[in-house]
């Protein structure tokens, strides 16, 4: 098969792998059809049945050397939940007075952010108050 046909095929599944769902399997098929387009511009791809061969074997095996730590680089990681479980028992601190049930902002760990007393004691400005739960970007507290 001519050069110019593995470079349609190998753009072509580049092309399918950004269109579908990021499971990383299309690029190795895209990257060994490449591979096997240099080879075939060389004059060391061979006849056809050789260069497919070539293709399917050289796709299986950068799909199981490189698939599992490309998608460990890629995918997100489970970091951000455990350190939102993190947040939960700390204390904030409120920059102005919150009334019980009410929204305000607080202090925690240095960055602003919103808050409702879900006690049923007001927290005053610079009170601790005690993170009983996140969601979102909205504290939960109560007064210390």
């Amino acid at each position: 098969m001519a050069w110019w046909m593995w470079l349609i095929v190998g753009l072509g599944l580049l092309a399918g792998e950004l269109v579908t769902p990021g499971g990383f399997f299309v690029i190795f098929f895209a990257v060994s059809a490449l591979i096997v387009m240099v080879l075939s511009l060389l004059g060391v791809g061979g006849p056809v049945w050789v260069q497919g061969l070539t293709f399917v074997a050289l796709a299986v095996v950068l799909l199981l050397l490189f698939r599992r730590r490309l998608l460990a680089r890629f995918r997100p990681s489970d970091d951000l939940g455990k350190s939102l479980a993190d947040v939960v028992g700390g204390v904030a601190m409120p920059v102005d007075d919150i009334p019980a049930g009410s929204v305000g902002k607080a202090e925690y760990r240095g960055s602003s952010w919103s808050v409702r007393n879900v006690g049923d004691k007001p927290v005053a400005k610079g009170q601790r108050c005690r993170v009983q739960k996140v969601e979102g970007l909205m504290l939960f507290v109560t007064a210390e």
